[in-house]
């Protein structure tokens, strides 16, 4: 348990000083082999945790400290301490104790071990106290996101920007996606009854399953029955309408989730996947081969450079699922509140507007373009699209109907993240 405090309190520094947290996490998997799983699931919980209710345990923690701590692994182990007396359902002594011991292999001061002994029993005796000032205290503390998130929710989405905030800040359910080629809905919830698996069914080819579990209890998973994809995410094919024959590029496609699911859909499409970062694509190879998925045409390439990987064929159908801020997946990467800055959103729409440019001359006339972001900010979504509709004349949006969106927006709630839909057709 020593271990694990430390190592996450050495993850949350990483991340805070600019690192990403899947990067973070699989490097320390890595650099230590021979941790247990439940001292990786102890790990990534304080990980997640932590970057999740970040603003609130640094309200606290300021309110505690009679000075601020200096030392950034210490601060960061009284971080984690304060999440697990706040969330965890581990025993505040033993939580307090292992913060203790683990602070003497930071430093060995014994006025340290002694400091973060009573800070965190201070909090505990505290605690409704503590948590009641922090409903009524700055944005941040409340919310846990940067001011400037805050101010730009409020202004664009000013009736539900803190439910937007909160359902960000909530655990992520465990979406399947089941391959209708091998099963019905009905068939797959049946196999995973029979497993104990209680699931709901959403829409499409989306369950939503009461606890998640590992993806090896999945019945069916290794043989491609069925895939862990957002439903939020899901919708993409749908909208996209591939048919069976037509030529389909599905540009900035790694990890494959969206790919996959086209060839599920219409199976024997022509199916380009595109994606400018190799590791990335072998990742894809990796969720085709599990699938059982062969014929496609794999393209390592930057999608607003076509002459570098384009065969000078026109595509039926284009799937363009565009780098963006991530704004609406935060629940599942909640470093990205915290590394993001106001600035970083400009530059997104810049490229995004770019690889729309780009890849448009690459449509058939009559085809379909879906432009898609994980994002609830509207500079990248609604603003990119208007633009983009300004400079080409051949091109028209057609709508995007679906119960859960609005105007082609999704924003995060229980069963799905934010997404943005705009579907395109060319005249």
């Amino acid at each position: 348990m020593i271990e694990v405090q430390l190592l996450a309190a050495q993850v949350i520094g990483e991340v805070l000083a600019g690192a990403n947290l899947t990067e973070i996490l699989r490097s320390l998997w890595q650099a230590h082999p021979r941790l247990s799983p439940q001292q990786r699931g102890a790990i990534q919980d304080i990980s997640y945790g932590v970057l999740r209710h970040y603003g609130q345990l640094e309200a606290i923690l300021r309110k505690l400290l009679n000075k601020p701590v200096q030392n950034k692994p210490l601060y960061y182990l009284l971080v984690a301490g304060l999440y697990q007396l706040c969330y965890s359902q581990a025993p505040a002594h033993a939580i307090v104790d292992h913060a203790v011991s683990s602070s003497r292999k930071i430093t060995r001061n014994p006025a340290i071990s002694g400091m973060v002994n009573a800070v965190l029993r201070n909090f505990m005796r505290q605690r409704v106290q503590l948590l009641d000032q922090i409903k009524t205290g700055d944005d941040v503390a409340r919310h846990s996101y940067p001011q400037w998130w805050i101010d730009k929710l409020r202004q664009q989405y000013p009736q539900n920007y803190e439910a937007i905030m909160l359902a960000g800040n909530e655990h992520p359910a465990m979406i399947l996606r089941i391959n209708p080629q091998l099963a019905s809905i009905s068939q797959y919830q049946a196999m995973l009854a029979a497993h104990n698996i209680e699931s709901a069914w959403l829409w499409g080819n989306a369950l939503r399953l009461a606890k998640p579990v590992a993806v090896e209890k999945l019945p069916g998973f290794s043989e491609g029955w069925v895939t862990v994809q957002d439903a939020g995410a899901q919708l993409a094919a749908p909208l996209l309408d591939a048919r069976s024959g037509m030529r389909v590029l599905d540009a900035c496609a790694a990890p494959g989730g969206k790919s996959t699911h086209l060839i599920e859909l219409a199976e024997d499409i022509d199916l380009t996947v595109l994606d400018k970062h190799e590791d990335r694509l072998n990742r894809l190879k990796e969720n085709f081969s599990r699938l059982r998925i062969t014929g496609y045409h794999l393209a390592c390439g930057d999608a607003t450079q076509p002459a570098q990987w384009w065969d000078g064929q026109l595509y039926d159908r284009i799937l363009a699922d565009v780098p963006c801020s991530a704004s609406g997946v935060v629940r599942r990467h909640p470093d990205i509140k915290w590394l993001r800055r106001s600035g970083d959103i400009h530059h997104f729409a810049q490229t995004q507007i770019a690889i729309l440019n780009a890849l448009w001359p690459l449509l058939q006339r009559g085809g379909k373009f879906l432009y898609v972001t994980c994002s609830i900010f509207k500079e990248e979504n609604d603003t990119v699209v208007d633009r983009f509709l300004t400079m080409h004349n051949d091109a028209s949006r057609l709508p995007c109907f679906h119960e859960a969106m609005h105007n082609g927006q999704l924003l995060p709630k229980i069963n799905h993240d934010g997404f943005f839909y705009a579907l395109f057709q060319k005249n």
